[in-house]
């Protein structure tokens, strides 16, 4: 039995999704000797079976009342659960740039129909390999998710906060210029950045009150631990994580820890981290703190650029304030619903 609690000889699963379902019949005839199937007629039922299922490879036409399939895809490839799937176009469309669209939005491939049965088996098997990939990446997900709660459980930080902090540092990452691969890998090793807070006493992790410069000194280690639990890896992605533990606390100006490093010298990822963080910290409520608003977390960011934030980063981040409101407003805390209006 595999890790996901399925055997090792059973069939491979694939979601097949067209909204006509004569094409969905060629597909069953096709394909039931040798896979187990699902089918989907729209691109709703289509996300929520993968979610559900989690398929080895998805069948995708494109053209589909509501929603489409390219977003579909685009949906799949934001969903953590659902990123490493590979998807496959099966489509009526046949320009060369509906073909370079698909691949750009992450298929893995593109067959136009009317299709021979030989060229449909062909391309899903040499696919397939890739699925093993992608569950390498999944247990790589799965284990800085595990590490994330693990760190969440040391801190007075709610859940929301790691998923808040994510979803702007991806957002400040598009909007910096970063490819929506690389964003994506941002938005996953993000939660990570406190993970070392795990080796810091109770005592001093939760006291209500100000640090002594003596409590101080073990809080700022917490950079330092977070990168040796996060290791050395050949994962880019917990490499990218470690890094970010490492650094996040670095100012623009030098004042920062663990290295007092300055400006460019600071990873750029651990920069956009900064501005995450900081700004949910200031806009949530804390055991020592009530929440500020965000207009006054947002004048802290303007009067710190160049000091403690990358002046560019902070005007992006200033720039990108409508899209932060969302963010907040989708996960805000209850303290923030209650009584601290983002707008």
């Amino acid at each position: 039995m595999t890790a996901t609690g399925h055997l090792t000889d059973a069939k491979p699963t694939i979601l097949a999704v067209d909204d006509e379902p004569a094409n969905l019949q060629v597909l069953r005839h096709i394909l039931q000797p040798s896979y187990r199937l699902l089918f989907a007629r729209s691109g709703a039922s289509a996300l929520e079976l993968a979610r559900a299922n989690r398929p080895d490879l998805i069948l995708l036409d494109i053209v589909m009342p509501g929603m489409s399939g390219y977003e579909v895809c685009t949906v799949l490839k934001q969903d953590p659960h659902t990123v490493t799937i590979p998807v496959i176009f099966v489509t009526a469309l046949t320009e060369a740039g509906d073909e370079q669209q698909g691949l750009e939005m992450g298929a893995v491939d593109y067959i136009v129909k009317p299709f021979s049965p030989s060229v449909v088996q062909a391309r899903i098997r040499n696919h397939l390999p890739s699925v093993q990939v992608g569950q390498l990446e999944e247990a790589h997900l799965q284990i800085i998710r595990c590490l994330g709660t693990a760190a969440k459980y040391k801190d007075n930080e709610t859940g929301r906060h790691v998923v808040r902090m994510s979803h702007v540092v991806k957002m400040l990452a598009l909007a910096a210029g970063y490819g929506e691969h690389v964003a994506n890998e941002l938005l996953h090793a993000a939660p990570m950045h406190d993970v070392g807070k795990i080796g810091i006493p109770d005592a001093i992790l939760q006291k209500p009150g100000r640090l002594t410069e003596e409590e101080w000194a073990i809080m700022r280690q917490h950079t330092v631990i977070g990168a040796r639990i996060l290791g050395d890896h050949p994962s880019g992605l917990l490499r990218l994580a470690a890094t970010i533990a490492l650094y996040h606390h670095e100012k623009w100006d030098g004042s920062g820890y663990p290295q007092g490093l300055t400006g460019q010298a600071i990873p750029h990822a651990a920069r956009i981290v900064a501005l995450a963080d900081v700004f949910d910290a200031l806009i949530s409520v804390r055991p020592y703190k009530k929440a500020w608003t965000a207009e006054r977390a947002l004048n802290l960011i303007r009067s710190e650029s160049g000091k403690h934030f990358d002046p560019d980063l902070a005007r992006l981040f200033i720039d990108c304030t409508p899209e932060i409101v969302r963010i907040y407003e989708t996960w805000a805390d209850a303290q923030q619903t209650a009584g601290q209006p983002l707008r």
